[in-house]
């Protein structure tokens, strides 16, 4: 049997999974030198999954100032 169209979700796989498969610990514990070619690959140590969090937008700053020879000229966007 399948699973019915409304029980699935679009975006199972989008957000950030708080368990690393055997081989992504091992890539994580050789980055910080805690593992090496000859280790076991049995009873590793958890490692824990860091969250990216989104960076928020930065506000257009509404007014933006040039300089055009001696004076200063201030500019602000058309809407």
């Amino acid at each position: 049997m399948s699973v019915h169209r409304t029980l699935k979700s679009g975006d199972a796989l989008s957000r950030t999974r708080n368990v690393l498969t055997r081989y992504e610990r091992i890539l994580e514990l050789e980055r910080q030198g805690e593992f090496s070619a000859g280790d076991s690959p049995l009873g590793l140590r958890k490692v824990r999954v860091i969250k990216a969090k989104r960076a928020k937008a930065k506000k257009k700053k509404e007014e933006e100032k040039t300089i055009e020879g001696e004076g200063v000229v201030e500019v602000t966007p058309e809407t």
